[in-house]
């Protein structure tokens, strides 16, 4: 919270508004922010007293606390639960009338944040449900060694990415650029170990079984070391047996991740990283996509890459 101002100043400033002073100009001699100082000289101007606020909680707020078990029972039932659906069920079940912002201060104060990660609706089947059980077991395992794991996946660019918010002014529209004509899809595909990323290989449109095929030859193997554990999404353009094989006789293997569950998979919170600073390049064109995508990937720190495999899981 930010320091009171103290009377002596308000005084102060408000001598000097009575002396002819604006409001601007008398916040400049005193060192008091615009803001601030267009808040003070309406007061003066209204007659309204500037002495502060009181501080601490605000009036009424615990009224709502004995109803904090009502609220959670609803939210339990239904996390998606909006405010004013709150403010209603709490008219209806107990004839008490409150605010939004007062049931949001009270949440809030318990800990609840509005918030929703969406995961697809397909995971709660019983068979993906059981797949994750699995692999979760095998996470323990896969915990004590790894340094042997690379995870593999795919992300689509283009060479219109560009930043979509800027700031300025109150009331002023603020307008960037975008190209319009025709652009270049790319796809992606690099691989994450604990220590950053590895094999990265950019091509023009899908990914597709022979795409796959070469980059797996050409591009990835040289990279792996024997004994490295290559984890991918469940998806057809992955099931190679040609790919399969190739990294085999090199000591390695795949190892697919159950169906829906991109969250077990590490390098989805690279790309996150990696898409917001090729928005603030903006390549152009596909030379400097590949430009920039080097450039990305080699900021890619050890420490950074081992909190990836720790968030999804994967390290102890």
């Amino acid at each position: 919270m930010a320091n009171v101002l103290s009377m002596d100043l308000r005084v102060r400033f408000k001598q000097l508004m009575d002396q002819g002073l604006c409001a601007a100009a008398a916040g400049r001699m005193l060192l008091v922010s615009p803001a601030t100082a267009a808040r003070w000289g309406k007061k003066v101007r209204d007659g309204a007293s500037l002495e502060p606020r009181p501080s601490g909680p605000r009036k009424g707020s615990g009224r709502l606390e004995p109803f904090m078990p009502f609220f959670l029972e609803l939210i339990e039932q239904d996390p998606d639960i909006t405010l004013a659906e709150l403010q209603a069920a709490l008219l209806a079940a107990h004839d008490v009338t409150a605010s939004t912002s007062g049931i949001d201060a009270l949440l809030r104060r318990h800990g609840y944040s509005y918030k929703k990660g969406l995961i697809a609706e397909e995971g709660r089947k019983p068979e993906v449900r059981k797949a994750r059980h699995d692999w979760a077991r095998r996470q323990k395992v896969m915990r004590e060694q790894p340094h042997q794991l690379i995870f593999l996946d795919e992300t689509g660019t283009n060479t219109k990415m560009t930043r979509e918010y800027g700031r300025s002014l109150r009331g002023e529209r603020l307008k960037g650029t975008a190209p319009f004509r025709r652009w270049g899809n790319q796809t992606l595909i690099p691989g994450l170990s604990c220590d950053g990323i590895v094999a990265p290989w950019v091509i023009s449109g899908a990914m597709d079984q022979d795409a796959f095929d070469t980059y797996v030859e050409k591009v990835l193997i040289p990279e792996l070391e024997p004994g490295s554990v290559v984890i991918l999404d469940n998806l057809a353009t992955h099931k190679s047996d040609a790919a399969a094989q190739m990294l085999k006789s090199h000591g390695c293997w795949f190892l697919f991740l159950p169906a829906y569950s991109p969250d077990l998979n590490p390098i989805e919170m690279a790309f996150s990283k990696l898409k917001a600073h090729l928005r603030r390049i903006g390549a152009r064109t596909f030379d400097q996509l590949i430009q920039a995508i080097g450039k990305i990937c080699d900021l890619f720190t050890p420490d950074e890459c081992w909190n990836f495999f720790e968030a999804a899981g994967y390290t102890s």
